[in-house]
């Protein structure tokens, strides 16, 4: 799906993972996180991000976004639980002093939930971002609502928090692609299931969190990679397809998301998937 595709934490039983969580989040970091940067620019930009700014990431992954705050001059502070290789990967990324080089001023990693980033005298956010993408399994707006109302006590008073969805399944390529995954977990999944995003979905999740929407955007995001193989590894590198590898096997996963790209495959050999994402702005109390 951090991110960002929607890192999703479908709920599923029986055997450990089949999975190499390293390597997916080194995938992740070098193929598809990238697809999301036209969305990063556009927020950044529409909320003039700069110096003198402090940014608290939520779901924050290997760190992209945040390294892109950071070159405008903000300083950044990332939090993530559900991902310690792709966090290790943002240190790499944004702590470089660990290995020996100079570090980014006023960086800051947390490995835990927006509560552990609190600092005693620490002046409060004057942005908050949770680039996750909703809008692709039913309650995924759930884990959401929850970072948001731990978060927003941390920011200042009418302070901006930027939510992001998907679009219109039909403005969203991919989308058929994602499916695949849902239709392979089902016997593991329980109560989750596919569902199409809605166009209130980044509002209503606003409006649980205490947080008054001001503005949106759509952008464009187009999936493109280099290959079928280039496209296999970053969508498998989103983590929406374990549950699927769980449920059935890497080799059954990996054949029916050839198929499904097929229709996305041009004459070069390239993948090329077009999007659209939604970004909602709301304000803190």
């Amino acid at each position: 799906m951090t991110p960002t595709l929607v890192r999703q934490q479908l709920p599923h039983s029986g055997a450990a993972p089949r999975v190499d969580q390293s390597a997916r989040a080194r995938d992740w970091a070098e193929i598809q996180e990238r697809m999301l940067v036209p969305l990063y620019e556009a927020v950044y930009e529409r909320l003039e991000v700069g110096g003198g700014m402090r940014l608290l990431g939520l779901d924050c992954g290997s760190g992209l976004a945040l390294l892109m705050a950071a070159a405008r001059g903000a300083a950044v502070t990332g939090v993530d639980s559900s991902a310690p290789e792709r966090l290790a990967l943002a240190r790499e990324r944004l702590l470089p002093a660990a290995w020996g080089t100079r570090a980014r001023a006023d960086a800051r990693l947390v490995d835990g939930s927006p509560a552990d980033v609190v600092v005693a005298g620490a002046p409060a956010y004057s942005l908050v971002t949770a680039f996750e993408p909703i809008g692709c399994v039913a309650r995924d707006s759930d884990r959401l609502a929850e970072l948001l109302d731990a978060a927003a006590p941390l920011a200042e008073r009418g302070a901006p928090v930027v939510l992001v969805g998907w679009g219109p399944p039909e403005r969203c390529a991919t989308s058929a692609v994602l499916r695949v995954a849902t239709k392979l977990a089902d016997p593991l999944r329980g109560a989750g299931s596919w569902r199409a995003a809605r166009r209130d979905d980044l509002e209503e999740v606003a409006h649980r969190a205490g947080l008054r929407p001001d503005g949106s955007g759509r952008v464009a995001c187009p999936f493109g990679y280099a290959d079928v193989d280039s496209a296999v590894r970053g969508l498998l590198s989103t983590g929406f397809f374990d549950p699927a590898v769980d449920a059935t096997d890497e080799a059954q996963v990996d054949k029916e998301l050839r198929e499904a790209l097929h229709p996305h495959l041009r004459r070069d050999g390239t993948v090329w998937m077009p999007n659209i994402f939604r970004y909602l702005i709301a304000r803190t109390s």
